[in-house]
């Protein structure tokens, strides 16, 4: 693994973890989760090298992480900038290093709306969901306590500090820009496809190619209602979602980001990896239109 830093259409630098393989398959792309280091991805990035991904590149969208703002930086940090602009800044680079090699992308979250928002999902050959939804904070399991949690406790302390502070409890440090434009966006039942700011939300519309979306039961922000909400979003593509539950873990719970951690290699991982490197739909799941009228 090596750490690169590369640079956004603006100028922005980001930084990102760089895997390389032996094998002669797809080049992986993930994108993180908001507030979510790329090295929560290391593990499942290593897996795929291990069953013949050429490349895996993770990275830290602008503000989070290791893709701190230089110092200067003056412009306004925008949250749907990490789907305009970082999320193909990433993806120009996993092109450059990989050339010919075909592609494919795994979206954590947020990572599933950077797809619809950066205008590029035709580059790829598939691409996977994993708990992404529409964050309107009456979809969540505690709505009274994600909306305090977000707009009664993050939002104030934004305006001393600049940022939400990584002890204000919803992952890394956040610009406190970044961070109004995530809690306005879930505030409202639309997200952001009702933000006049972002008339970027029309390209989900694009979205055409093959689309795996998983969702995990027992995940607080992204239930069955908030990971609908962005998939009929996706109305163009073909999609095809399966859940997991805590009895697919031994009973452990799993939650938002649990998917990731090393002991799900052999439990919740291949569901995934045969669909990123070899195009096979795991066993359970169902073409959403399908699933829907079912």
């Amino acid at each position: 693994m090596d750490d690169i830093v590369f640079k956004a259409a603006d100028g922005f630098p980001l930084r990102g973890s760089l895997y390389k393989g032996g094998g002669d398959g797809p080049a992986v792309l993930i994108s993180s989760a908001a507030a979510v280091p790329d090295t929560i991805y290391r593990h499942f990035a290593g897996r795929l090298i291990e069953l013949g991904a050429s490349y895996v590149l993770t990275y830290d969208y602008r503000g989070v992480a290791k893709s701190t703002a230089p110092s200067g930086w003056k412009t306004r940090l925008n949250l749907k900038d990490w789907g305009v602009l970082d999320f193909p800044a990433a993806l120009d680079e996993l092109k450059r290093i990989s050339g010919p090699r075909p592609l494919v992308g795994l979206g954590h979250s947020f990572g599933g709306v950077a797809l619809g928002l950066s205008n590029r999902s035709a580059e790829f050959q598939r691409f996977a969901l994993l708990a992404s939804l529409s964050g309107y904070y009456r979809n969540t399991a505690q709505p009274c306590a994600m909306y305090a949690k977000m707009n009664l406790l993050g939002v104030p302390l934004t305006i001393p500090f600049g940022k939400l502070p990584k002890w204000g409890g919803l992952g890394e440090a956040i610009p406190g820009t970044i961070f109004r434009d995530w809690a306005r966006w879930c505030r409202n039942p639309d997200f952001l496809f009702a933000d006049p700011a972002v008339p970027e939300a029309e390209h989900f519309q694009s979205v055409t190619i093959p689309l795996l979306s998983v969702g995990i039961t027992d995940d607080v922000w992204g239930t069955p209602r908030a990971v609908d909400s962005l998939l009929r979003r996706f109305d163009n593509a073909s999609v095809h979602e399966m859940w997991y539950s805590p009895g697919h873990s031994d009973g452990a719970p799993i939650g938002h980001l649990g998917f990731f951690r090393k002991h799900q290699a052999g439990k919740l991982w291949p569901a995934v990896t045969n669909w990123l490197l070899d195009a096979k739909l795991p066993e359970g799941s169902a073409r959403r239109r399908e699933m829907r009228a079912a």
